[in-house]
């Protein structure tokens, strides 16, 4: 009977799961680092690396956060960019245009994001250039064409930024297709353009922006980003773009087109 016991205990013993030996562990870590590594390398491969580090270290140095906080004003149903963008056809006819917006919309990306604005600012890129856009409640009152005073920080932030960019500036006023009957502003074609035009005047007047480098348009609710079948639909259409345009592009009446794998609707 010993002797089967002592059998069964070699077995049980034997049965035992040894310790994993510790390298293990450190050899997963270094593997997965460099799967990381290799994948930053991958996504860096499409775009100037030294060219995007030049941009954004220009911004680097005047990067902070919002004093006080600044509400969230993007609903939750906008549909959010990416910085996955085809710029293949532009390389291919003007190589150095399709360099400059890279450079502008990951400069102003790594901007909006240092300075906490992603709610008050979203950003597209489209055919025409970069365009910033504000829903309309984060600038203006509802109704009214006056800049609120808590936007006038958001626009000195913004202009901070843009004001040293070459390209010309074409601010856009939106509005939803709820009409508007008032003795200033007798339609929504009135109040798009006044709210376009105050902020041209804001950037010339307090931020010192050459006039020749700016224009403004009205469009009133006949360019929807979405249909305006909803509350939440409406309020996308309500907005005022900041258009970036393209250096070879400085007047153009088309309608912005979004570029293939970049699609942003802005809200308000």
């Amino acid at each position: 009977m010993s002797a089967d016991g002592s059998r069964f205990t070699r077995r049980r013993r034997s049965g035992q799961e040894e310790p994993q030996s510790p390298w293990l562990i450190t050899y997963a870590d270094m593997v997965t680092l460099l799967l990381v590594f290799f994948v930053l390398l991958f996504s860096f491969s499409e775009i100037d690396v030294q060219r995007f580090r030049t941009i954004l270290s220009a911004f680097q140095a005047s990067l902070g956060v919002l004093q006080g906080g600044v509400q969230v004003m993007w609903d939750d149903t906008a549909v959010q960019g990416t910085s996955e963008f085809d710029l293949e056809d532009l390389d291919l006819v003007r190589p150095e245009l399709a360099a400059q917006l890279r450079d502008v919309y990951f400069g102003l990306q790594a901007f909006v994001a240092g300075r906490g604005l992603e709610g008050a600012v979203q950003l597209e890129l489209t055919e025409r250039g970069v365009v910033v856009r504000f829903a309309d409640r984060v600038l203006f009152d509802l109704g009214r064409a006056e800049l609120k005073p808590e936007a006038l920080e958001i626009l000195a932030q913004v202009a901070e930024v843009l004001k040293d960019v070459p390209n010309p500036v074409r601010v856009e006023g939106h509005t939803d297709d709820l009409p508007i009957r008032t003795e200033r502003f007798p339609s929504n074609w009135e109040l798009s353009t006044a709210r376009a035009t105050n902020v041209i005047r804001h950037l010339i007047e307090e931020h010192g922006f050459d006039p020749r480098r700016l224009s403004a348009a009205g469009y009133g609710e006949y360019r929807p980003l979405v249909p305006n079948d909803s509350m939440e639909n409406r309020a996308l259409n309500r907005r005022v773009d900041i258009v970036l345009l393209r250096l070879d592009l400085e007047e153009s009446d088309e309608p912005l087109e979004p570029m293939d794998g970049v699609s942003e609707a802005g809200t308000d």
